[in-house]
């Protein structure tokens, strides 16, 4: 397991992100339930792993996950000194109330339910939600980031969304030390590349979540025709199609080049995997060593390179 520098922020974290989204049971998106034992037993497992970068936000599960990995953290007798846990603030469920005094209330709820005084890492969640002039404006929820880091609640800012253009406006703050984007730098969709760029001469840690897109870089295009949770085109299926053709003429697991493709990039602090039990961990960390010829990542560049524009779902999303 490699351990990278994220950004200049001083914190070291492993190749590897643990993703609890599914952790706090959202079966409208994932389709299972996660009861709560087994949330917490995964933290744990993850704790006592190389995987002790854990990945989670105010409104996964209405704060069920957070919940959960705080009395995994309460069982091991506290969070070890080398494990980092991130969250993000969000708006009050439900509603678009983004206010730098709806961040401040996001932010105690987290330490309440993370048993964590000071949260070492905060991302602004999903700021496509407002504009960014309502976000970087007096009294937004930037400035209350801001003042929370400076009062020593918060260790370290990021960001974390899918837009690229608008990342890249955050990033160009200068008061966010790490970006974590979803979906855009994958086989399918490496959309991020300028995000990526921007971030690595600015020293901003490069987060990358989902690179499996919502399951169809591990199961196939034929089980799971969607990417990041809307209808594939069929020039993304057949594409897809054709990578796992390739990766079978090497024997490599599709899933395992679409893991790799991140973690090999030394731009990528750190690449965020769902995680919705502890066999996962074992799953992933034989994803992470299985070999990948030369051969094959020739292969599949032609075929990466056509995402570089980003991914259209092939039916509008409903909004």
């Amino acid at each position: 397991m490699d351990i990278r520098e994220l950004g200049t922020t001083g914190l070291r974290v492993p190749s590897v992100c643990v993703g609890t989204s599914a952790l706090g049971s959202f079966p409208a998106q994932y389709g299972y339930e996660v009861d709560e034992q087994t949330a917490v037993a995964t933290v744990l497992a993850a704790l006592d792993s190389p995987f002790r970068f854990i990945d989670t936000s105010n409104e996964y599960g209405g704060g069920a996950s957070e919940r959960r990995i705080g009395a995994a953290v309460a069982a091991r007798g506290g969070l070890p000194a080398d494990a980092l846990v991130a969250t993000k603030v969000d708006p009050v469920p439900g509603t678009t109330d983004f206010s730098g005094d709806r961040v401040r209330r996001s932010v105690e709820e987290s330490r309440e339910r993370l048993g964590l005084d000071v949260l070492p890492l905060v991302y602004l969640h999903d700021p496509e939600k407002i504009t960014f002039d309502e976000a970087t404006a007096p009294g937004g929820p930037v400035e209350a980031l801001c003042e929370l880091r400076d009062q020593g609640v918060i260790r370290h800012l990021g960001v974390a969304g899918g837009p690229i253009d608008l990342e890249l406006a955050y990033v160009r703050t200068g008061e966010f030390e790490v970006v974590l984007s979803h979906n855009r730098y994958t086989l399918v969709d490496s959309s991020a590349e300028p995000l990526i760029e921007e971030a690595a001469r600015r020293g901003v840690g490069f987060v990358n979540a989902a690179p499996f897109g919502g399951g169809m870089l591990v199961r196939g295009p034929d089980a799971v025709p969607t990417y990041c949770y809307a209808p594939a085109g069929p020039d993304v299926l057949d594409r897809v199609r054709r990578m796992q053709a390739l990766c079978a003429e090497h024997e490599v697991p599709l899933a395992a080049a679409a893991l790799q493709f991140s973690t090999r990039d030394s731009r990528v602090a750190s690449t965020v995997v769902g995680m919705s039990s502890p066999d996962r961990l074992e799953q992933t960390r034989r994803l992470l060593e299985h070999p990948v010829p030369d051969s094959l990542w020739e292969a599949l560049e032609p075929l990466v390179r056509e995402g570089r524009a980003g991914f259209a779902p092939a039916l509008p999303l409903e909004v």
